[in-house]
């Protein structure tokens, strides 16, 4: 669980910090609450407030429109956050390759042959100290109106997270707005051997890069006439690509645009750097900042530090780390405990798939929350689709209850299908019992991803991007969300009514969980008790209890797009005793919609509650 500051120590920092960007900071953590729930809605930036319906394949910003900062009015924030949200992830802010030419900025032009997309990858950024030019109405104060968007969003009392990519970098990486002092990337390489410790990337000495083999009919911009676009781009000698393809000329399924960053590992895995003793897993992120004070590290852990601690500066709350685990451990705890020491409650995100490092990375690495995809979300998403039991569900609680607060649920992000794709689960209210037991199982954050509250299903056919997940690549509007912004009134004026009653059900469940006391209190598992004794309950079922000192849940979800489920729930002995409900008839109110109660027996300890499940229907029972 992370450190708790209360007012005593935001006073004492109030006094210490002077410059106004630190006094944000100071707002930043005085107003943080971990006591609740936290929900991240994460916000592709470049297609929020994109009005145009075109949607021609690969078109250009012209035909297919984008949207602006400017585009999030304090309407449009107020909204987001009145639908139960506390954090916001602009995702694709920092300067990302795009094919447009920007020349008259001082910008250089960027060649289709390693670009992905004609928008761009978010992930191949091409300068860490500016923004994306197309995502302001001003592109020469582009970083100002990102400035006037934080500020904003502060105004509606919500936190900030953008993304650092600290694998990879765009292979063309150059910073125009450098502070003073700072370097690019790879500026004072030495590009004569493959690996130095202070290297900033990987190289293929005295081998020029070579374009990769195109296949299944892929043309850059679809095969649109491109000065730059002629199979070829000047790197000499080449650099490794970013997921480690040491080639000069990497496979068309390689990360080709992107570059990998050396962070002191050298290619046969030593590592050049001092590595955590043992027992630090268990230390503060301010014992890790000691550590690392008068130690060596390699350049490019000080780059990415820089980085960090400039966004910081600009008043951003926190960072959703790409790849992490393609970084070392020792990278994050170095950086982390930088973030740390200058806000203690920044909000650290990282994708981290592989489940057997999830506690390095984060008692080391001092992460704050990691992606729970490959258990809880892949999980869900079978038995969404038809194929996966509820009674797998349980374990994967059990096997993290460790860390359970730090493992953050989702069912939607840039990477993944689209929940009504058919390639998903081809109905958006399918989502409602998943997003129910993803919300309540734990006390750790939610994230959703913009449109998904209203039913997207991610079928344009963009161009680079395909369909059944919102093109990140590509200038696309996305239908039901436009809808919802309405030329940007924000209000939902051309929404559905399936689509306005799903995104009020979101905010319905959203908002209570953000509130709840129960949520971030105890959990235990009733569902495996009543497979074994409850006539009627099955494997479409899952229920679980929530508690703390002042409020008691039953949750109870029916994942059957089909039938309904009558049972009788039995809550045993073990469980009643530790919510220290007596013996006796309580009744039990649902907390989504605040119309059904249900009476709840408790006799000898043992609870018994009867039960009526519509398809795809939920409860949040909460003891009266």
């Amino acid at each position: 669980m992370r450190k708790i500051y209360g007012l005593v120590s935001a006073l004492v920092l109030s006094i210490s910090i002077g410059c106004s960007s630190e006094k944000k900071i100071e707002k930043s953590i005085m107003q943080e609450d971990n006591h609740k729930k936290k929900v991240v809605y994460q916000v592709f930036t470049r297609l929020f407030g994109n009005t145009n319906t075109t949607n021609k394949p690969w078109g250009t910003i012209e035909e297919n429109g984008v949207g602006k900062f400017n585009d999030f009015t304090d309407k449009a924030l107020k909204e987001i956050k009145d639908l139960g949200v506390t954090h916001i992830w602009y995702t694709g802010v920092p300067h990302h390759d795009v094919i447009r030419d920007y020349t008259k900025y001082g910008i250089s032009n960027d060649d289709p042959d390693v670009v992905k997309g004609r928008a761009g990858s978010p992930y191949a950024v091409k300068d860490y100290y500016n923004v994306n030019p197309d995502l302001a109405v001003n592109v020469n104060n582009r970083l100002e109106e990102f400035e006037a968007l934080i500020n904003r969003s502060h105004k509606a009392n919500l936190k900030v997270i953008i993304d650092i990519v600290p694998n990879h970098v765009a292979r063309n990486y150059q910073s125009l707005t450098n502070p003073k002092g700072t370097k690019d990337f790879g500026a004072d390489d030495d590009t004569s051997v493959v690996y130095h410790v202070n290297n900033n990337f990987y190289y293929v000495p005295n081998t020029p890069f070579e374009v990769p083999d195109f296949l299944n009919g892929y043309k850059p911009l679809g095969g649109e006439k491109h000065p730059l676009s002629d199979g070829k781009f000047d790197e000499n000698p080449a650099k490794w690509t970013g997921n480690g393809a040491r080639s000069p000329k990497p496979s068309f399924y390689d990360w080709y645009e992107t570059v990998k960053v050396n962070y002191g590992v050298s290619p046969e895995g030593k590592k050049d750097f001092d590595e955590l003793p043992k027992e630090f897993e268990n230390e503060d992120y301010k014992k890790h900042f000691e550590f690392w004070k008068d130690k060596t590290v390699p350049n490019s852990w000080i780059k990415f530090r820089d980085i960090a601690l400039y966004w910081l500066e600009k008043g951003v709350d926190g960072f959703r780390f790409d790849m992490a685990e393609m970084v070392p451990v020792e990278f994050w705890s170095y950086l982390n405990s930088n973030i740390k020491m200058k806000n203690p409650n920044a909000f650290l995100l990282a994708e981290v798939y592989n489940p057997s490092l999830y506690r390095d990375y984060i008692k080391k690495g001092k992460m704050d929350y990691l992606y729970d995809k490959v258990e809880l979300y892949d999980t869900i998403k079978n038995i969404m689709q038809g194929r996966g039991l509820t009674d797998h569900i349980p374990p994967i609680q059990e096997g993290l209850k460790d860390i359970e607060h730090h493992m953050l649920h989702f069912l939607e992000n840039h990477d993944e299908q689209r929940i009504a794709s058919p390639e998903f689960a081809g109905d958006s209210n399918k989502a409602k019992p998943a997003m129910v037991v993803s919300t309540t199982i734990s006390t750790a954050p939610t994230m959703v991803y913009f449109g998904q509250e209203l039913g997207e299903d991610g079928s344009e056919n963009a161009g680079f991007g395909s369909p059944s997940r919102t093109s990140i690549f590509d200038y696309v509007g996305v239908p039901a969300f436009q809808r919802w912004v309405n030329d940007k009134k924000f209000d939902g004026g051309q929404s559905t009514k399936e689509e306005l009653k799903l995104r009020d059900f979101y905010k319905r469940l959203l908002n209570f969980t953000i509130s709840s006391d129960a949520l971030m209190g105890e959990y235990a598992d009733i569902h495996q008790y009543n497979r074994q004794k409850t006539l009627n309950y099955n494997q479409k079922v899952l229920s679980f209890a929530r508690w703390s000192e002042n409020e008691k849940l039953i949750v109870i979800s029916n994942f059957d797009a089909i039938g309904n489920h009558r049972f009788v729930l039995e809550i045993p002995a073990e469980v009643i005793k530790k919510m220290k409900i007596k013996d006796g008839n309580y009744m039990m109110l649902d907390q989504l919609y605040q119309q059904k109660s249900f009476k709840l027996t408790v006799r000898d300890n043992i609870g018994l509650l009867t039960v009526q499940l519509a398809p795809l229907e939920s409860y949040i029972l909460k003891l009266q």
